[in-house]
């Protein structure tokens, strides 16, 4: 099988490295050779985070070079238009439609952008979905992580896992039955 590569990014405290955590286990249960690697930009403070995630018979290097990942899931949507480059011309963009203002943005020293739906739309093709909203309803925020997990695996055909096996040994009993909830209803919504 080919490498195919996926790029998750979001804000700290989004839950970005806990989805590719999961995402990884997931496929290295199924035989996949996995290389995941992590870019944390001052994440405890609200940065940006990035994880990169490459899977297939045989994967060499952890790294995914611009312009060669068949996937980027943007858990905030700055973050998503940051990360433009990353997709192939061939790739799929999802994008969770929230806002997360900066530090910058938030003492006034810069203005977050405008229309960056409509931006991204014009580049690339691109799936919008608000992970956000569908967590908040479900009656945990949290879970947005999970929600968009599951729009990965259903927009990379990795249906065939057993995914809520890898969510009930890699989650904390007490928060099982929510993100296996999450999982499904994020690979209903794509």
């Amino acid at each position: 099988m080919e490498t195919k590569n996926i790029v998750l990014v979001g804000v700290g405290g989004q839950g970005t490295i806990l989805a590719a955590k999961l995402l990884t286990t997931g496929l290295m249960e199924a035989g996949f050779d996995v290389k995941m690697s992590e870019i944390h930009g001052m994440s405890q403070r609200g940065g940006s985070v990035s994880s990169l995630v490459r899977y297939g018979d045989h994967v060499q290097s952890p790294v995914i070079e611009i312009g060669s990942a068949d996937i980027v899931v943007a858990f905030e949507k700055m973050e998503g238009l940051r990360s433009l480059e990353y997709l192939k011309p061939s790739g799929k963009m999802i994008v969770n439609d929230t806002e997360i203002f900066p530090l910058s943005v938030i003492i006034g020293a810069a203005t977050y952008p405008q229309n960056i739906l409509e931006e991204i739309k014009s580049k690339v093709n691109v799936r919008v979905m608000n992970a956000t909203k569908i967590a908040e309803e479900m009656g945990n925020s949290k879970v947005m992580n999970v929600i968009l997990l599951g729009s990965i695996i259903k927009s990379m055909g990795l249906t065939d896992i057993d995914w809520d096996k890898i969510i009930a040994e890699n989650i904390k009993p007490q928060f099982k039955e929510i993100n296996i909830k999450a999982l499904h209803a994020g690979m209903k919504a794509v």
